[in-house]
């Protein structure tokens, strides 16, 4: 069952969806864009966290802007009773920004994934052998980031004031 949704809503979520903006009042600046005061944003904001329609509200950083230039996603192999100790104990490691389980597939037996980030790949990978020996598990492989994708936030509704162009993708 589809429930609509509210005008204020659509602008609340245009204006999320192009990401926080760079200045020292982001949220004034947002509620300014979607023509609502700033203790409306926050509400709508507040109510849609309480009704689980928006989990967090977070940044994605430049890991090669602020001087973490090594980053490798290691895959490990962990017996499932061990999975989920395993996975909060790797995650404990500052140089881990995120970890999280999939599904072992057929001549791939990994099942838990970390990202790890350091100054370089060295630095990586002796976080890696610290990350091992802290576990107990050995079955692992780094695959090393070749190459930074851009991150963009989805878009839901297209900016009435653009082009489309981020609607399609391009």
């Amino acid at each position: 069952m589809k429930c609509p949704i509210s005008d204020v809503d659509r602008r609340v979520l245009t204006v999320l969806q192009g990401g926080f903006p760079r200045s020292q009042t982001p949220y004034k600046d947002m509620a300014e864009q979607a023509g609502i005061s700033v203790t409306e944003l926050l509400a709508t904001l507040e109510n849609w966290k309480r009704e689980g329609k928006l989990r967090r509200i977070g940044s994605i950083v430049d890991h090669f802007k602020v001087g973490l230039s090594g980053g490798a996603m290691v895959v490990w192999h962990v017996e499932p009773p061990r999975l989920e100790q395993v996975g909060a104990m790797l995650a404990g490691f500052k140089e881990v920004s995120h970890a999280y389980e999939r599904d072992v597939a057929e001549n791939w037996p990994f099942n838990l994934y970390t990202m790890v980030h350091g100054t370089d790949s060295e630095h990586v990978e002796q976080t890696v052998e610290r990350m091992s020996r802290a576990c107990g598990i050995s079955d692992c492989r780094i695959l090393k980031t070749e190459k930074e994708l851009k991150k963009v936030p989805p878009t839901y509704f297209p900016d009435p004031g653009s082009d489309g162009a981020q609607a399609k993708g391009e």
